[in-house]
């Protein structure tokens, strides 16, 4: 499924439009954005999200190409 979202601010303009361009395709909806805000700011102190690495460092260095 494939979600085509439409920013809040727009959708009057916008979403009418979108949902006949995309009425007959199969797989893709045209929703409008109802957030009120963002969900990853703590309630605490503001702290921001960390974003780390995934992958695993490895000791060493690269040999010579």
């Amino acid at each position: 499924m494939i979600y085509y979202v439409i920013p809040r601010e727009l959708a009057d303009k916008y979403y009418d439009e979108f949902k006949k361009r995309f009425d007959g395709v199969e797989g893709v909806e045209v929703i409008i954005d109802r957030r009120e805000g963002e969900r990853r700011v703590s309630s605490g102190g503001g702290e921001m999200r960390t974003l780390r690495d995934r992958r695993r460092r490895r000791p060493g260095e690269l040999p010579e190409v």
